[in-house]
């Protein structure tokens, strides 16, 4: 463009020459000041038929605006001429607006000056040049950075985080963009899996955005998801919204984010107070898991490696192989339902083949496995469940789940675990009339130990006061709404007797408080009990303790000490509720029976003593039975060592 001002004449004459590449326009502002007033001619010559725009300003009247409209048979030009006059000289703005790239002209005149200065504004259209997800600042600030993943952003739900775009040029009030987010195959605004964040006036989703900082066309947003948000793996497009539409970026995998879980938020369901806390049950990647029997434990390492380059894939592999809907996991109680089902492959396809015999030999034996890494990874690379797992296997994989999705989460070992299969608090226990246990009909077991897993959550579904640690449980044992699982059960539920709330109180409150019933059948099959033990059950609980290898005996959160007050209570409560005792008066014994034996290496011979002592004044002669087998944890006969029958006389007030 190219100002001519030619002083030498009458008056000012002005030439602005626009070559941009199309049909050249030339336009000439006349000015004749010889008349009264002032005549400005301008000419558009732009290759079809001519214009010519005369405008007359008279200058007796005070501040003149003046607008001319051009209509050229496309779209449609307004051009406006303002003269202020209350100013010293005269400014004059010129605008085109013609729907392609925008142009506005300003023309000063200023009267202290000789000649005349013009400014001309090229407005672009907004465009987004890059996206920076900002993953060093916001994996710190959200606790992520432990996680082996270079390219994506993980991000915790409640909390902002900072995204850098980079526009086209620097931002005016006039612009409107969005950034919009979505999750699934079909997000949809309605079901919370499409959220768009504004950062103006017009009215966005749940999510809140905000301007941060801008630097030139550079500007730093500010996003905060809800607290309660769908968790998973996300994708990014921000959108400028113009007079032709909207134009989104393109995918980039490097946009694509995860969410989660989030213990530091205190408006999350999964909110964990405490920091030490919080590093041990989210944060560590590495644990022990209690085995044995309670007068022996022992422990054994495990490595649950939920920050382990592939493992936050797997999980949300697991979810989508459920087909659990988009909508429900940002809810805690529904996700952790059915990772409880997932982890097992009893009637889902799910990850974990369970093998109680002695035959591994189509997989690998469950005492082999030392982590959860190498199942999680074939489960998602194969889509075939993992060969083979039992309970303590069970409770490490879940616990990476629940772990790398954002849960707090432990390992609980119940020491003398009742499987109760008659759904009462009665584990029966039937013997021969020789004395012998009668395996075919005793369909109740007892664990020397079994593992399950605690999560950290608020529990808006039932009263005050029964927040705080769940039981949840891979292992299959029974159905709960007709899939293998079991949980989220309230602990402080548990240790109460309020057995009426969901999910699966009943099954873990029989798990560590069940009666142990000795039952005599005789030749008519009828069943007379002979003997109750109510201490056997649920001796200890125990678990890692907090960023200490030794564990911690949480058996008081799930108990109170046997044969309190407190305890009876929550018994009667647990009955009123629909668990069945048995308060069958037993016969008083004169002759109580002790076996005695020291610790038993394996591949080692061993040695007993069995002690009769009669407490009564009458003789007594004794019938007895002496069995021993090879037994699995779980309570499973495998091979009979021991068969013996025995006859005893007990003199009154002697042992033999």
């Amino acid at each position: 463009m190219t100002l001519h001002d030619n002083s030498g004449e009458t008056g000012v004459k002005m030439t602005l020459h626009d070559n941009s590449g199309e049909t050249g326009v030339k336009m000439t502002l006349h000015e004749n000041s010889g008349e009264t007033g002032v005549k400005m001619t301008l000419h558009d010559n732009s290759g079809e038929t001519g214009v010519k725009m005369t405008l007359h300003e008279n200058s007796g009247e005070t501040g003149v605006k003046m607008t001319l409209h051009e209509n050229s048979g496309e779209t449609g030009v307004k051009m406006t001429l303002h003269e202020n006059s209350g100013e010293t000289g005269v400014k004059m703005t010129l605008h085109d607006n013609s729907g392609e790239t925008g142009v506005k002209m300003t023309l000063h005149e200023n009267s202290g000056e000789t000649g005349v200065k013009m400014t001309l504004h090229d407005n672009k259209p907004l465009s987004v040049e890059s996206v920076d997800m900002c993953l060093k600042i916001n994996r710190q600030n959200h606790h992520t950075d432990a996680y082996d993943n270079q390219l994506q952003l993980v991000v915790r739900r409640g909390q902002e985080f900072v995204i850098q775009v980079t526009f086209s040029r620097p931002l005016t009030p006039a612009d409107d963009y969005q950034i919009e987010f979505l999750i699934g195959s079909n997000p949809s605004a309605s079901r919370g899996s499409l959220l768009v964040v504004t950062f103006g006036d017009r009215p966005g989703c749940a999510w809140r955005g905000r301007i941060v900082e801008k630097q030139g066309s550079v500007v730093l947003l500010g996003i905060q998801p809800t607290p309660n948000a769908i968790v998973g793996k996300f994708r990014t497009y921000v959108c400028v919204v113009g007079r032709r539409g909207m134009h989104r970026t393109k995918r980039n995998l490097t946009t694509d984010f995860y969410l989660l879980f989030n213990a530091w938020c205190p408006e999350d369901a999964v909110y964990l107070p405490d920091e030490a806390a919080r590093r041990e049950y989210v944060m560590n990647d590495c644990g022990i898991i209690y085995q044995g029997e309670a007068r022996a434990v022992s422990q054994r390492s495990w490595m649950f490696g939920q920050f382990e380059q592939g493992v936050l894939d797997a999980c949300i592999c697991i979810l989508d192989a459920s087909r659990m809907p988009i909508s429900n996991r940002g809810n805690a109680i529904k996700l952790i339902r059915k990772g409880s089902a997932m982890i097992n492959s009893h009637d889902d396809n799910g990850v974990l083949v369970g093998n109680w015999s002695d035959d591994y030999s189509m997989g690998t034996s469950p005492t082999l496995w030392t982590g959860s890494v190498k199942i999680l990874l074939q489960y998602a690379s194969t889509g075939v469940p993992v060969s083979f797992a039992q309970c303590w296997v069970y409770a490490g994989v879940f616990n990476t789940f629940l772990r790398c999705l954002g849960l707090p989460a432990r390992v609980i070992t119940n020491f003398s675990s009742a499987h109760d299969n008659t759904g009462n608090l009665k584990t029966d226990l039937i013997f021969k009339p020789d004395g012998s246990p009668d395996r075919r009909r005793t369909r109740d077991s007892i664990w020397n130990y079994h593992c399950w897993n605690e999560v950290f959550m608020t529990r808006p579904d039932l009263p005050v006061g029964l927040g705080g640690w769940q039981v949840v449980d891979a292992t299959p044992q029974e159905t709960s709404d007709g899939h293998y699982r079991c949980g989220p059960a309230s602990v402080n539920a548990i240790k109460e007797g309020l057995l009426c709330h969901q999910f699966d109180a009943g099954f873990v409150f029989a798990e560590v408080n069940s009666d142990v019933m000795f039952l005599k059948c005789d030749r008519y099959g009828i069943l007379t009990p002979f003997r109750v033990d109510k201490t056997h059950i649920g001796q200890v609980l125990l678990t890692k303790a907090i960023e200490s290898d030794m564990p911690a005996d949480v058996t008081q959160n799930y108990k109170y000490p046997e044969g309190s007050a407190s305890d009876e209570r929550t018994m009667n409560r647990a009955e009123d509720y629909g668990c069945e005792r048995d308060h069958t008066p037993m016969p008083i014994s004169q002759l109580s029976v002790t076996i005695h034996i020291d610790q038993v290496s394996l591949g080692q011979d061993f040695s007993l003593m069995v002690d009769f002592q009669n407490k009564g004044s009458l003789i007594c002669s004794v019938q007895a039975h002496l069995a021993g087998s090879v037994i699995f944890y779980t309570g499973v006969e495998t091979s009979p060592f021991k068969n013996n029958p025995l006859s005893v006389t007990v003199q009154p007030y002697q042992s033999e």
